[in-house]
């Protein structure tokens, strides 16, 4: 009678003991926000800071903005808007960054954090105003995932920025032949509240927010019609 009383106990405290389920899906880890000092806006996703002493690129976590200079991406649209946009941010507070609990850095040697602009966060407002997606989601770096992924379908669902064009903004990147399937008349011919008449290349800074009056099929046809270049 006592062995059995002894193995009874014994089984209640192994069942007992036994490791449960976890119900928790995120790693919190550290949410301390660095001071640092920026260096340069390399473009709509990428900054250098001074940090630790040293000159260190910052590769931005959950947020992939179209490119500049790709070396074989070239520039795709919306690109030059998303790193205009992203200086003007930068250039208003004090720069900071978070770590997640992952890999702090890439394969290219950059670091990957959150970047805030006086506690506030900066991924967050390119994604809200459609200047970039929710993009290389990594586990367990995904601190804030669902916080971005609200912002992203505010600007989706008000067509905003990359969203304007639809099948732009892919899971698996930006897709210009979009712009190809739209037809050879991508040249947006707007006018302004001044009356000025100004058009806009697929590449050029304000593509993609610009509402166009007229469409042109070369710029020839632009200038004959009155308009000049943007930036021009």
């Amino acid at each position: 009678m006592k062995k059995w009383l002894l193995c009874c106990s014994i089984l209640l405290l192994l069942t007992a003991c036994e490791e449960q389920p976890s119900k928790t899906t995120k790693a919190t880890g550290t949410t301390e926000q660095i001071p640092v000092e920026l260096v340069d806006v390399i473009d709509g996703d990428t900054i250098k800071v001074k940090y630790n002493g040293n000159t260190e690129t910052i590769r931005y976590l959950l947020l992939d903005t179209p490119e500049v200079r790709h070396q074989t991406l070239g520039k795709q649209p919306g690109g030059e808007e998303a790193s205009a946009r992203h200086k003007e941010i930068m250039k208003t507070g004090q720069v900071s960054i978070e770590f997640d609990v992952g890999d702090r850095m890439d394969d290219y040697g950059r670091l990957l954090a959150y970047v805030y602009i006086d506690g506030e966060s900066v991924q967050e407002m390119l994604l809200s105003e459609g200047l970039g997606r929710v993009a290389y989601i990594y586990p367990p770096n995904t601190r804030y995932l669902d916080e971005f992924e609200e912002a992203q379908e505010i600007a989706k669902e008000a067509k905003k920025g990359i969203w304007e064009v639809e099948n732009y903004a892919t899971d698996r990147g930006f897709n210009q032949a979009v712009f190809e399937q739209n037809g050879d008349c991508l040249i947006k011919g707007n006018i302004n509240r001044d009356g000025d008449k100004i058009y806009h290349v697929p590449d050029s800074q304000h593509y993609i927010q610009t509402n166009p009056e007229e469409w042109f099929c070369s710029e020839k046809e632009a200038k004959d019609a009155g308009f000049r270049k943007a930036g021009g």
